[in-house]
């Protein structure tokens, strides 16, 4: 009669498991609704890619208008287009990185535009159309997700601004805000299905 029992609280047990399981499809329909949530709590209006180039390849900041990328899956607002001139074909720049980073999932939050924080850097190589980035080691990304890689959300945005270095108080660094999928983010990303939102600003160490 016990071993009878034991069987029966083993099979729930492993019943209970079963249901537990999200399948890769349940976590991305998950992140689907996690994003349009926050898409719909922040009031953002997003627009189509034939628009945003029609446009000139700008969203307009006071409709906060978000540019849908349909090859990455990223959303986009350029808030600065920035001083000087986009990453030309064949060069190298290291560039400053100040950003906030929140997991739209669990709302945990990371960021280093701030004081006392110190900004990121990142090597960006441009060849042709393709753009590889990676962190230096004294980087807060790096300190945290333990890899030097970029994630390619995070490079998206290299064909649209300019990253100069800021010359007077009149303008502004390049400056975006992005809603990236599991698909084009960190490890920690990909590894449980999470979107994650940022706010960056890129500019030029000379």
């Amino acid at each position: 009669m016990k071993k009878f029992i034991w069987i029966i609280v083993g099979c729930l047990l492993l019943l209970t498991s079963c249901n537990d399981y999200e399948t890769y499809g349940e976590k991305k329909d998950k992140e689907r609704a996690a994003i349009r949530s926050f898409i719909a709590r922040e009031g953002i209006n997003v627009i189509s890619e034939s628009a945003f180039h029609a446009k000139g390849d700008v969203t307009d900041t006071t409709k906060n208008e978000f540019v849908y990328l349909d090859n990455d899956g990223v959303y986009m607002q350029i808030t600065h287009k920035g001083y000087g001139e986009p990453i030309k074909s064949g060069e190298r720049v290291t560039l400053i990185m100040r950003f906030f980073e929140m997991c739209i999932s669990d709302s945990t939050q990371l960021y280093n535009d701030t004081k006392p924080y110190d900004p990121d850097y990142m090597v960006v190589t441009r060849t042709g159309a393709n753009y590889e980035a990676y962190y230096l080691t004294n980087s807060l990304m790096y300190a945290t997700y333990g890899s030097t890689s970029v994630p390619s959300g995070l490079i998206t945005p290299f064909q649209y601004i300019n990253v100069g270095r800021e010359t007077d108080g009149d303008g502004h660094i390049a400056k975006v805000k992005l809603i990236v999928p599991h698909s084009k983010g960190h490890a920690i990303a990909s590894s449980y299905v999470y979107p994650y939102y940022y706010e960056i600003s890129y500019q030029r160490t000379n």
